[in-house]
């Protein structure tokens, strides 16, 4: 199993990005997969941002970036994204894909930075 992350830079604050995590080895439509993106700015403690049901499309997030981001699935592509609007310097930080395997395995990404600068 394998997650990729992809989509991060540099954006001014205000601005958008979307985060894609590609996944192999998973099969969204087989098994309810939660699929979770983390982030984690240096010096702060990893934050869970929003997470996804692979089967059921249900989705949760956390209060500092609810109503701004968005999660999403294409269970065709086995990819998760995160669509990121009104960047804030504060959303700065290192975003990881996760998830938990049958065995319940954990199964992480390498990260995408994502830069919130002017």
């Amino acid at each position: 199993v394998q997650l990729v992350e992809s989509g991060g830079g540099l954006v001014q604050p205000g601005g958008s990005l979307r985060l894609s995590c590609t996944t192999s080895g998973l099969t969204f439509s087989n098994y309810n997969y939660i699929m979770r993106w983390y982030r984690q700015a240096p010096g702060k403690e990893r934050e869970l941002v929003a997470t996804i049901d692979s089967i059921d499309g249900r989705t949760s997030y956390s209060d500092s970036v609810k109503g701004r981001f968005t999660i999403s699935k294409d269970n065709d592509k086995n990819t998760v994204f995160l669509q990121m609007n009104n960047l804030k310097p504060e959303d700065a930080a290192d975003y990881y894909c996760q998830t938990v395997g049958r065995l319940n395995n954990p199964y992480w990404g390498q990260g995408t930075q994502v830069t919130v600068s002017s």
